[in-house]
């Protein structure tokens, strides 16, 4: 029989597929070998190597086709504390990450994986799950730097609760040590069990030893279904023009773009929505076709993301049957310019690629666009039971819960789409790797509070602009 010209290429693919066809023992040694390159000791400790980038040089460039009337409130909201500057501040830490030893295996990283980028919401079958909640910098990157990130969250977090060097120390290193006994796990399951964990609300409740704790809990997922209810949030955020539903305004967080800063407004945003519809899965346009839009308002949220055009658009289905969809601006990864660009052509395909890998369960509107502004978005609904975090009040037990639960979410994460063997391999079984992390997320905390200094200097001097909004 004559060969084909694709023989050779398919037996050569046939042998790479045995050949990459290894037991978790044998990946896990594989992943124990490359400690020879990169000592697990190597990961630990900051030092800000001599050309260092000025932090406040990056905040500025990260200020960059940003809206700039909002620019002074997303400093004004980082300036409250060494843990807003943090949350608003991916930017620096993603510069100084890529100067940090990594053992060389990628995974789908978040990219911004602080403790308030996780929390609870629900899945299309209306079960709530504990996962990452925010993937706006999500890109293929080495797993390390969203540990490290997370865990310096946490001692930055007990700082600002007022917790003792020696209980933010325990809280970083609790929060590692969950993270690789949970990847041990991970490295020892099937696929498909790895693909189908769900951190469940039950689960949750049974990681809290208190049982205020657990009632709080109770409270916090109570009122979340409550506030998602068309009924509760249709009355706070939009009101009737005679017979026609608008959003209200309430600046300068809630407020209608006018048409030059809008390209779209004239023709109702017909393309881009056009375009959004295609971005569904084909049975998901069958229900997105029975609403109808009729309004769109700017609506400023978060730290990081203040500045960037994210908004809220109204569609309803029949006069008591509305749906709010939030529409975020996705612009290029923090991560890029160390860890690749996007494969993605779209940077709201990018971001709604990364959820899908790494959330157990998306929304089921989860979409994105182009605006005719030539810039990227993607749309998921406003509010769908989400919980997040308020840190406010924590003592030492409940931020090393917390901790430990965000652990288990992003190794989790990161097995769907990474080799948890060879994850697991490089850590080992004892507190060596722990250890290190923990005594980097330490060193990188006064990193953090040192350049938060020098931007509360700015502001003071005039150098940049901040605007301290009301409290309620």
């Amino acid at each position: 029989m004559k060969k084909g010209k694709f023989d050779d290429i398919e037996a050569v693919a046939g042998n790479d597929l045995q050949a990459a066809v290894l037991s978790p023992d044998e990946r896990r040694a594989q992943g124990k070998a490359l400690r020879d390159a990169v000592p697990r000791d190597a990961q630990g400790g900051w030092k800000a190597p001599k050309k260092r980038r000025d932090p406040l040089e990056l905040l500025v460039e990260s200020n960059v086709g940003r809206l700039t009337e909002l620019v002074p409130i997303r400093f004004g909201r980082m300036l409250q504390s060494p843990f807003a500057f943090y949350r608003g501040s991916a930017a620096i830490m993603a510069a100084d990450l890529a100067t940090t030893p990594t053992s060389g295996i990628r995974v789908q990283a978040c990219g911004d994986a602080h403790l308030l980028n996780f929390g609870g919401f629900a899945t299309p079958e209306r079960q709530v799950v504990f996962d990452i909640n925010d993937l706006d910098e999500t890109l293929p990157a080495p797993w390390e730097w969203d540990l490290k990130r997370l865990t310096a969250s946490v001692v930055i977090a007990a700082h600002h609760l007022r917790l003792n060097e020696s209980e933010a120390a325990r809280a970083a290193t609790a929060t590692v040590r969950a993270y690789r006994e949970r990847m041990a796990d991970y490295s020892s399951m099937r696929a498909l069990e790895v693909w189908y964990d769900t951190i469940t609300v039950e689960r949750v409740m049974a990681e809290v030893s208190s049982e205020e704790v657990r009632k709080r809990i109770a409270r916090r997922l109570q009122k979340a279904r409550q506030q998602s209810a068309a009924e509760f949030i249709f009355p706070k955020l939009a009101e009737h023009h005679g017979a026609l539903p608008r959003i209200k305004d309430d600046p300068p967080l809630i407020f209608h773009h006018s048409e030059e800063q809008s390209p779209g407004l004239t023709t109702q945003y017909r393309d881009a929505l056009a375009s959004y519809r295609e971005s569904l899965a084909d049975h998901v346009r069958v229900l997105f076709d029975r609403f109808r839009f009729f309004d769109l308002a700017a609506k400023v949220v978060g730290v990081g993301s203040v500045g960037t055009r994210c908004s809220i658009g109204l569609f309803m289905a029949t006069d008591d049957d509305p749906l709010f969809l939030q529409i975020k601006e996705a612009r290029a990864s923090v991560l890029e310019p160390y860890a690749g660009q996007s494969l993605h052509p779209n940077h709201g395909q990018r971001v709604i690629a990364g959820q899908r890998l790494m959330q157990v369960a998306s929304d089921i509107f989860l979409g994105w666009t182009r605006g005719l502004d030539g810039r990227d978005y993607y749309i998921r609904q406003l509010r769908d039971v989400k919980i997040s975090a308020i840190i406010e009040g924590w003592d030492i037990d409940l931020l090393l819960a917390y901790g430990r639960l965000c652990a288990w979410a992003l190794a989790r994460a990161h097995a769907r789409s990474g080799d948890a063997a060879l994850i697991a391999g490089y850590m080992g079984s004892n507190a060596a790797f722990d250890d290190a992390i923990c005594e980097f997320a330490v060193e990188y905390s006064d990193q953090n509070q040192r350049d938060y200094r020098a931007f509360v200097k700015a502001v003071r001097e005039g150098r940049l602009e901040a605007q301290v909004e009301d409290g309620p």
